[in-house]
Protein backbone atom coordinates (compact mmCIF):
# COMPACT_ATOMS: atom_id res chain seq x y z
CA UNK A 1 0.00 0.00 0.00
CA UNK A 2 1.28 3.34 -1.14
CA UNK A 3 2.19 5.04 2.59
CA UNK A 4 0.92 8.61 1.80
CA UNK A 5 -0.40 11.22 -1.22
CA UNK A 6 -1.00 14.78 -1.25
CA UNK A 7 -4.54 15.87 -1.95
CA UNK A 8 -6.24 18.90 -2.62
CA UNK A 9 -9.98 19.86 -2.51
CA UNK A 10 -12.26 22.98 -2.57
CA UNK A 11 -15.48 22.41 -0.72
CA UNK A 12 -16.35 21.52 2.27
CA UNK A 13 -19.76 19.14 3.10
CA UNK A 14 -21.27 18.52 6.49
CA UNK A 15 -23.35 15.21 6.64
CA UNK A 16 -24.77 16.44 10.33
CA UNK A 17 -23.87 19.93 10.64
CA UNK A 18 -27.05 22.54 11.61
CA UNK A 19 -27.63 25.75 9.65
CA UNK A 20 -27.96 27.36 6.13
CA UNK A 21 -24.17 26.79 5.06
CA UNK A 22 -24.40 23.13 5.85
CA UNK A 23 -27.71 23.24 3.58
CA UNK A 24 -26.05 24.07 1.26
CA UNK A 25 -23.31 21.73 1.43
CA UNK A 26 -25.90 18.96 1.01
CA UNK A 27 -27.27 20.05 -1.18
CA UNK A 28 -24.15 20.75 -3.64
CA UNK A 29 -23.04 17.34 -2.68
CA UNK A 30 -26.28 15.86 -4.13
CA UNK A 31 -25.94 18.00 -7.19
CA UNK A 32 -22.29 16.29 -7.75
CA UNK A 33 -23.68 13.04 -7.30
CA UNK A 34 -26.15 13.54 -9.73
CA UNK A 35 -23.83 13.79 -12.54
CA UNK A 36 -25.34 17.26 -14.06
CA UNK A 37 -23.05 17.99 -17.00
CA UNK A 38 -23.91 21.93 -16.49
CA UNK A 39 -23.05 21.61 -12.91
CA UNK A 40 -19.96 19.85 -13.63
CA UNK A 41 -19.16 22.90 -16.05
CA UNK A 42 -19.62 25.45 -13.29
CA UNK A 43 -17.78 24.06 -10.93
CA UNK A 44 -14.89 23.18 -12.91
CA UNK A 45 -15.01 26.91 -13.58
CA UNK A 46 -14.40 27.57 -9.79
CA UNK A 47 -11.74 25.49 -8.97
CA UNK A 48 -9.44 27.09 -12.24
CA UNK A 49 -10.00 30.33 -10.49
CA UNK A 50 -8.50 28.79 -7.48
CA UNK A 51 -6.02 27.45 -8.78
CA UNK A 52 -4.89 30.89 -10.59
CA UNK A 53 -6.02 32.95 -7.64
CA UNK A 54 -5.46 30.71 -4.19
CA UNK A 55 -2.36 29.87 -2.96
CA UNK A 56 -3.75 26.31 -1.12
CA UNK A 57 -4.94 25.72 -4.91
CA UNK A 58 -1.87 27.35 -6.77
CA UNK A 59 0.36 25.27 -8.99
CA UNK A 60 -1.51 21.82 -7.84
CA UNK A 61 -2.81 20.98 -11.61
CA UNK A 62 -0.49 20.98 -14.40
CA UNK A 63 -1.12 21.81 -18.33
CA UNK A 64 0.53 18.44 -18.81
CA UNK A 65 -1.61 16.35 -16.12
CA UNK A 66 -3.14 12.83 -16.66
CA UNK A 67 -5.95 13.13 -14.56
CA UNK A 68 -7.58 9.86 -13.42
CA UNK A 69 -11.13 9.71 -12.64
CA UNK A 70 -11.84 7.15 -9.51
CA UNK A 71 -14.74 4.95 -10.72
CA UNK A 72 -17.95 4.86 -7.85
CA UNK A 73 -18.85 1.63 -5.96
CA UNK A 74 -20.33 -0.40 -8.38
CA UNK A 75 -19.03 -1.19 -12.05
CA UNK A 76 -20.23 0.99 -14.93
CA UNK A 77 -22.73 -0.05 -16.63
CA UNK A 78 -23.73 0.59 -20.35
CA UNK A 79 -20.67 2.59 -20.73
CA UNK A 80 -22.52 5.62 -18.00
CA UNK A 81 -20.08 7.84 -17.08
CA UNK A 82 -19.97 8.66 -13.30
CA UNK A 83 -19.48 12.01 -11.45
CA UNK A 84 -15.84 11.73 -11.15
CA UNK A 85 -15.39 10.87 -14.73
CA UNK A 86 -17.64 13.85 -15.56
CA UNK A 87 -15.77 16.49 -13.41
CA UNK A 88 -12.23 15.10 -14.72
CA UNK A 89 -13.59 15.94 -18.22
CA UNK A 90 -14.83 19.36 -16.89
CA UNK A 91 -11.22 20.46 -15.18
CA UNK A 92 -9.61 19.41 -18.59
CA UNK A 93 -12.49 21.57 -20.42
CA UNK A 94 -10.91 24.58 -18.10
CA UNK A 95 -7.10 23.62 -18.74
CA UNK A 96 -6.71 21.86 -16.04
CA UNK A 97 -4.90 18.90 -17.40
CA UNK A 98 -4.10 17.64 -20.72
CA UNK A 99 -6.21 15.00 -20.81
CA UNK A 100 -8.01 11.85 -18.93
CA UNK A 101 -7.52 8.63 -18.56
CA UNK A 102 -10.26 5.47 -17.39
CA UNK A 103 -8.08 2.55 -16.75
CA UNK A 104 -9.52 2.38 -13.56
CA UNK A 105 -11.84 0.27 -13.17
CA UNK A 106 -14.78 -1.02 -10.45
CA UNK A 107 -14.59 -4.43 -11.47
CA UNK A 108 -16.77 -5.65 -7.89
CA UNK A 109 -19.40 -3.36 -6.08
CA UNK A 110 -18.62 -2.20 -2.15
CA UNK A 111 -20.74 -0.44 -0.29
CA UNK A 112 -21.25 3.06 0.08
CA UNK A 113 -19.51 5.09 2.76
CA UNK A 114 -22.28 7.26 3.19
CA UNK A 115 -24.95 4.63 4.00
CA UNK A 116 -22.80 2.51 6.04
CA UNK A 117 -22.32 2.74 9.44
CA UNK A 118 -19.36 3.66 10.84
CA UNK A 119 -17.28 0.33 11.54
CA UNK A 120 -19.21 -1.08 8.65
CA UNK A 121 -17.49 0.96 5.64
CA UNK A 122 -15.10 -0.68 2.77
CA UNK A 123 -11.61 -0.84 3.81
CA UNK A 124 -8.58 0.61 1.64
CA UNK A 125 -7.86 -3.47 1.13
CA UNK A 126 -11.59 -3.94 0.20
CA UNK A 127 -11.52 -1.41 -1.85
CA UNK A 128 -7.93 -2.01 -3.86
CA UNK A 129 -9.70 -5.58 -4.18
CA UNK A 130 -12.44 -4.10 -6.24
CA UNK A 131 -10.73 -2.06 -8.65
CA UNK A 132 -8.74 -3.13 -11.51
CA UNK A 133 -6.27 -1.17 -13.54
CA UNK A 134 -5.64 -1.36 -17.49
CA UNK A 135 -1.99 -2.07 -18.49
CA UNK A 136 -0.17 0.78 -19.02
CA UNK A 137 0.04 1.92 -22.85
CA UNK A 138 2.30 5.68 -22.35
CA UNK A 139 4.78 6.84 -20.43
CA UNK A 140 2.87 9.50 -17.84
CA UNK A 141 5.13 12.16 -15.40
CA UNK A 142 1.77 13.79 -13.55
CA UNK A 143 -1.32 12.43 -12.48
CA UNK A 144 -3.86 13.81 -10.38
CA UNK A 145 -6.77 11.07 -9.28
CA UNK A 146 -10.34 12.91 -9.19
CA UNK A 147 -13.07 12.33 -6.88
CA UNK A 148 -16.26 14.15 -6.13
CA UNK A 149 -15.88 13.42 -2.14
CA UNK A 150 -13.42 12.41 0.02
CA UNK A 151 -14.10 11.49 3.73
CA UNK A 152 -11.23 9.65 5.16
CA UNK A 153 -9.20 8.95 1.67
CA UNK A 154 -9.26 5.16 1.84
CA UNK A 155 -10.60 5.18 -1.79
CA UNK A 156 -8.39 7.47 -2.80
CA UNK A 157 -5.63 5.63 -1.04
CA UNK A 158 -6.65 2.16 -2.77
CA UNK A 159 -6.93 3.97 -6.36
CA UNK A 160 -3.30 5.93 -5.41
CA UNK A 161 -1.81 2.07 -5.16
CA UNK A 162 -3.42 0.35 -7.94
CA UNK A 163 -2.60 3.69 -10.46
CA UNK A 164 1.56 3.09 -8.78
CA UNK A 165 1.08 -0.40 -10.38
CA UNK A 166 0.48 0.68 -13.97
CA UNK A 167 2.97 4.00 -13.85
CA UNK A 168 5.59 3.25 -11.21
CA UNK A 169 7.50 6.30 -12.13
CA UNK A 170 4.41 8.91 -12.43
CA UNK A 171 3.94 11.14 -9.27
CA UNK A 172 0.36 10.85 -8.22
CA UNK A 173 -1.42 13.22 -5.84
CA UNK A 174 -5.36 13.60 -5.73
CA UNK A 175 -8.19 16.07 -6.21
CA UNK A 176 -11.69 15.55 -4.41
CA UNK A 177 -14.24 18.63 -5.51
CA UNK A 178 -16.17 18.29 -1.74
CA UNK A 179 -14.19 17.23 1.07
CA UNK A 180 -16.17 15.60 4.34
CA UNK A 181 -16.34 17.72 7.49
CA UNK A 182 -18.08 14.40 9.45
CA UNK A 183 -16.45 15.40 12.89
CA UNK A 184 -17.43 19.06 13.41
CA UNK A 185 -20.51 20.33 14.50
CA UNK A 186 -21.29 22.69 11.23
CA UNK A 187 -19.34 24.60 8.47
CA UNK A 188 -18.92 28.30 8.36
CA UNK A 189 -18.67 28.63 4.55
CA UNK A 190 -18.79 26.25 1.59
CA UNK A 191 -15.84 27.49 -0.48
CA UNK A 192 -12.73 26.42 1.58
CA UNK A 193 -9.46 25.08 -1.11
CA UNK A 194 -7.18 23.26 1.02
CA UNK A 195 -4.29 21.26 0.29
CA UNK A 196 -3.14 18.48 2.34
CA UNK A 197 -2.22 14.47 2.91
CA UNK A 198 -4.13 10.83 3.33
CA UNK A 199 -1.43 8.91 4.60
CA UNK A 200 -1.62 4.78 5.75
CA UNK A 201 -1.60 4.50 9.29
CA UNK A 202 -2.30 2.13 11.36
CA UNK A 203 -4.04 0.26 9.08
CA UNK A 204 -5.98 2.63 7.87
CA UNK A 205 -6.13 5.96 5.68
CA UNK A 206 -5.90 9.11 7.86
CA UNK A 207 -6.92 12.48 6.20
CA UNK A 208 -5.30 15.79 7.26
CA UNK A 209 -6.87 18.58 7.01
Amino acid sequence: MIRAIAYASCYVYSPAGTGDVCERSRLLRSLLKAGDANFMLKYALRVRQQAKDSPPLAGFFGAKDVLVPVPGCAPSAGGRLWAAEDLAMALINEGLGATAWTGLRRVRAVRKSATAAPGSRPSVNLHYDSFFIERATMPVERIVLVDDVVTKGRTLLAAATRVHEAFPDAHIRAFALLRTMGLTAGVERLLDPCKGEITWRAGDAHRTP
